[in-house]
């Protein structure tokens, strides 16, 4: 096979992490091909998404290694200085504060739509050949290559196959991966809000026996009024399924005032300043990471409890483990090595299902009011807040640094 008849990459999906995977191979000097349904919505800075991210340090390194980082930065992203955790049932706060660290920020909170944008603009000029519409329908693979057909009868053959086609995955169906699952009956809550009281670009975290109530800092829609940007934050609210349909069928002044009380009403006042939507939260894990020339990334091999912010994090974290794993053309060796996919394999999976099941015990230790963990939280949150090298070492795990 000619360079021309077989892709060096083709990734299927085209969210954050897919369309990450495939600017960054490219760049990398592999010939990548992008398999995506549709393509996505261009970025309207006056419609806010209402899905953010709380990126982490590493991932901006490696975004901004891509070229892709800037402009992002430019167009509306809300750095973030400090991070105040703290339980309901009392006890003092964890507090993380980036002049602790000897940095200017923690990270940053940034729309999905914009990330998705910026990266889908950047793949044309890296050279990555897009098939877009294009459905997966069918997989085949030997020891060289697999060959993915299409819904409109083409066949696109790669030395490798990136799966970040999503919790549903149907390229992992197709590769009979299986998935173990968990159910935790809550859903995630997701707006933008003002508040009398500034951000003070700070993440806030309360702990709730249905769940975890975040307040993340945003820039306002109109970016020219700091005032107005210093009082806009993003929410992400976890409550259990009924209580989530009761919320989003609330008039806005009923849930601003239900927010107040579930947040304490730690920054005042609260006017709601968009629509409301609500996501289910489950753990999923796939059985492997590799089958074959097929590798899973993202939500496609791991959806983690979002309590921690790290769902996209460790999906781009696969990828930058990948590179490595990968051999630039032009080396002379091998640039798809099997025994190094399987390596790589084993070391994601390991990393991210330890990282599932310390969420999921945060979520099983803070999600409940039974008398003995009740009695815990607070004291384990003051005890890691008084302990300068661990509030230190949790955030470098939660960073990447």
């Amino acid at each position: 096979m000619s360079r021309r008849d077989v892709f060096d990459v083709a990734v299927v999906g085209a969210g954050v992490v897919g369309a990450a995977a495939a600017l960054a191979f490219a760049r990398d000097g592999f010939d990548v091909a992008l398999v995506e349904s549709r393509e996505p919505a261009r970025w309207q800075p006056q419609q806010p998404d209402l899905r953010v991210y709380a990126f982490a340090p590493d991932n901006a390194q490696l975004l901004a290694g891509l070229g892709v980082w800037p402009d992002i930065l430019r167009s509306r992203a809300q750095p973030y200085r400090r991070m105040r955790v703290w339980d309901a049932a009392g006890g003092s706060d964890l507090v993380f504060d980036a002049d602790a660290f000897g940095r200017r920020e923690l990270g940053w909170i940034v729309e999905h739509g914009l990330l998705v944008d910026r990266l889908w603009q950047a793949l044309p000029m890296a050279g990555v050949r897009l098939y877009c519409p294009g459905q997966v329908i069918g997989l085949e693979q030997d020891a060289q290559s697999a060959s993915l057909e299409l819904a409109h009868g083409e066949r696109v053959r790669a030395r490798l196959v990136i799966a970040a086609d999503g919790a549903d995955s149907p390229l992992r169906t197709l590769v009979g991966i299986d998935v173990s699952a968990h159910d935790y009956g809550q859903r995630g809550l997701v707006a933008y809000i003002d508040t009398e009281q500034p951000h003070e670009a700070t993440c806030w975290q309360r702990f709730l026996p249905g769940g975890p109530v975040a307040v993340l800092p945003c820039v306002s829609p109109n970016g020219s009024a700091p005032s107005a940007s210093a009082h806009r934050s993003s929410i992400v609210w976890t409550v259990p399924h009924a209580e989530a349909e009761r919320l989003l069928a609330a008039d806005d002044a009923g849930f601003a005032r239900a927010f107040e009380a579930a947040f304490g009403a730690r920054l005042g006042r609260v006017t709601t300043a968009s629509a409301r939507a609500a996501f289910p939260f489950q753990r999923q894990l796939a059985r492997t990471h590799v089958a074959g020339r097929v590798v899973l990334v993202g939500d496609a091999a791991h959806v983690v409890h979002p309590l921690a912010g790290q769902g996209v994090n460790l999906g781009l974290r696969d990828i930058s483990s990948l590179r490595t794993a990968l051999t630039p053309p032009g080396t002379g060796s091998e640039p798809v090595s099997r025994s190094r996919l399987a390596a790589w394999g084993r070391q994601r999976r390991s990393e991210n299902v330890l990282s599932a099941y310390a969420f999921d015990g945060l979520n099983r230790l803070f999600s409940n009011d039974a008398f003995l963990p009740t009695l815990l939280r607070g004291p384990l949150l003051a005890a890691s807040g008084r302990v300068p090298a661990m509030a230190h070492a949790l955030w470098r795990h939660a960073a990447g640094v």
